[in-house]
């Protein structure tokens, strides 16, 4: 890590509306909610020095205070729809901090809580690659499994079947194809500035984090939340 210490805010983005899991961020696993494990992971982190929530939800926020997260602000409606992206509400935070708090943070670390089975050494180890590496950003990703690999896809177009990808040779063995990875949204860290850019999650100077896939579910629906129990349990038996 910098020998300077570095104020690294850890932000938990939380909208109360949910289409599959009706309220999705107040859903149980393991006996926490999903934004309590979210709030967790950053409060036992060794280098985040604060957890904020961004919410539209009241409830949300009581849950979030409950589990020791500040929540000094209510998310404005129009960056909680079904259709808002994150980013927007990411830029909300930093400048409803600056201009409140005359607060700055170096680094701001993005805790979903739809990934719940990240833990806090995760967060340590994104923040150290991204402090060590020079980068400008780190995304968390998992492997994808070869029989989803890409090049095995296929798209239809008027009633027939073509390969999503249009390449000339496909390897016939799942053994020999190139490994690709997916986003697990779990961990989105980047100094200030590349999120006030816009620049956050590929290309020169994105760094990715690689996490396993049982560490990787996504909460979506009712059999993600089924999936993530499970991993937990084995973990925890």
């Amino acid at each position: 890590m910098s020998e300077r210490k570095l104020e690294i805010l850890g932000l938990v983005p939380a909208r109360g509306g949910s289409k599959g899991i009706p309220g999705k961020n107040l859903a149980v696993l393991g006996g926490k909610t999903l934004v309590a494990r979210a709030v967790e992971s950053g409060l036992e982190s060794r280098f985040v020095n604060r957890v904020i929530l961004s919410t539209d939800s009241p409830a949300i926020a009581e849950e979030g205070h409950r589990a020791g997260a500040e929540v000094p602000f209510m998310r404005p409606a129009e960056l909680a729809t079904d259709g808002a992206p994150t980013a927007p509400a990411v830029l909300h935070a930093l400048a409803w901090l600056e201009e409140n708090e005359a607060y700055r943070p170096d680094i701001l670390v993005l805790l979903q809580p739809t990934a719940p089975l990240r833990q806090a050494r995760h967060v340590d180890e994104a923040v150290t690659l991204l402090v060590e590496s020079g980068a400008r950003s780190v995304v968390s990703v998992a492997p994808v499994p070869g029989h989803h690999h890409p090049a095995w896809q296929f798209s239809i177009r008027n009633g027939n079947l073509y390969p999503f990808l249009e390449t000339p040779e496909v390897p016939p063995r799942r053994q020999d194809l190139p490994p690709t990875y997916t986003r697990n949204g779990a961990i989105y860290a980047a100094w200030r500035e590349t999120w006030l850019s816009g620049k956050i999650s590929f290309g020169p100077g994105c760094v990715p984090y690689l996490m396993k896939p049982e560490e990787s579910v996504n909460i979506d629906g009712p059999e993600d939340l089924a999936l993530a129990e499970f991993h937990l349990c084995r973990k925890n038996p």
